[in-house]
């Protein structure tokens, strides 16, 4: 079994080079990423956004390891996916890369508490006490921990899922639309604590996002249209945001 060590010695937490993704054949051949080069920089908070169908999702999913590319190079830290065996690429998903997905994906029979600490039982590992109590300070649910994800609201839930993708200390988190099915004030509440995450704690977050409100929570937004990298925003507002995306006619 190949060790797995992401950790960067540039800087860059992830990055895709070249990266091309074709989904079917014939008629029905899509090209989701046309030559998508992009690098992502530890300790920073990252948007990623575009028109529907613009590949967004493909990009975070290809540079997240959970799909593959057609062509082209994915790293994480100074590790190349491709070439690590299905085996290795498990085991560095569960080390050092956190999820957040719309859909909370949290195990309805454990409780808060068990959810947060599912990966580091899956993995064998024990949580830093240290950190533990800080993310649970951090998101703000200690009073919540017994209790079961039928019992939470839909921002509790999602803010479990958080700080199950950060118990682990990861490399880095990835983020699909993360406050897609939240409420105004749920949202709010998410995207201050992954911020918090970012800037007190230096972790690195990669999050797809449609909502310009959502996006300028984040340090810098990759705008992609047609598979592929067309503009950046650094220190994003919302207001001009939702003036470069409309100009995608989106």
């Amino acid at each position: 079994m190949t060790t797995v060590s992401p950790t960067a010695s540039d800087g860059i937490a992830a990055r895709i080079e070249s990266g091309v993704k074709i989904y079917g054949e014939g008629d029905a051949m899509v090209h989701a990423l046309r030559g998508v080069s992009a690098a992502f920089e530890r300790g920073r908070f990252s948007a990623i956004m575009g028109p529907s169908g613009s590949g967004k999702s493909t990009l975070l999913h290809c540079i997240a390891g959970l799909d593959t590319l057609t062509t082209g190079s994915v790293y994480i830290g100074d590790v190349e996916l491709g070439s690590l065996s299905d085996r290795d690429l498990t085991l560095l998903r569960r080390r050092h890369v956190g999820f957040v997905f719309q859909s909370f994906n949290l195990i309805p029979t454990l409780n808060a508490r068990e959810n947060i600490l599912l990966p580091l039982s899956i993995a064998g590992d024990k949580p830093d006490a240290a950190w533990y109590d800080q993310v649970i300070a951090t998101v703000g649910l200690a009073d919540r921990l017994k209790h079961r994800p039928s019992e939470l609201s839909g921002g509790q839930q999602q803010r479990v899922a958080a700080a199950r993708a950060l118990v682990s200390r990861p490399e880095i988190v990835f983020a699909d639309e993360p406050s897609g099915n939240l409420d105004s004030k749920s949202s709010g509440e998410l995207l201050s604590f992954m911020r918090r995450a970012v800037k007190e704690f230096g972790q690195t977050i990669v999050m797809v996002t449609h909502d310009p409100i959502t996006a300028s929570y984040a340090d810098r937004i990759v705008f992609l249209d047609d598979g592929q990298v067309v503009d950046e925003m650094l220190d994003p507002i919302a207001d001009a945001v939702l003036d470069r995306m409309k100009s995608f006619g989106a």
